[in-house]
């Protein structure tokens, strides 16, 4: 994680959809920004705030994504907090069904229109 190499998205809200290599029972959601004092731009207004993940159901298609094939489970709600430390862990709803892509939406930021950064997004849980 090196300051100023994120992963950006336009403007204050954002989604990333994540496939992951094997279906899942998520717990747990690691989101990860840098410090303040070690910002290029000396803040970290870019940072997510507001945030929800989803479990997705998908049907994926040799040219990509097919979004009608696509059913959303909400696993939780949180909000990021710059104050804090860089890696936070959010606890997720149990859920028993095991899922092989994750939706992490990012609501806002804490304050840059332009763009939201996330350094890293760590997902846990239990293989099925």
């Amino acid at each position: 994680v090196s300051p100023g190499n994120c992963w950006p998205l336009q403007g204050h809200q954002g989604q990333v959809v994540i496939r992951l290599p094997a279906r899942v029972h998520l717990t747990a959601i690691t989101v990860q920004h840098i410090y303040k004092e070690v910002s290029p731009s000396g803040t970290v207004i870019s940072a997510p705030k507001d945030m929800a993940v989803f479990l997705l159901s998908l049907c994926f298609v040799p040219e990509g994504l097919d979004a009608d094939g696509e059913e959303e489970t909400l696993l939780g709600t949180f909000t990021y907090n710059v104050e804090r430390e860089a890696h936070q862990t959010f606890h997720l709803k149990v859920r028993s069904t095991a899922f092989s892509s994750v939706k992490v939406l990012v609501k806002s930021n804490w304050g840059n229109p332009a763009y939201t950064c996330i350094y890293r997004v760590r997902v846990h849980g239990k293989m099925a």
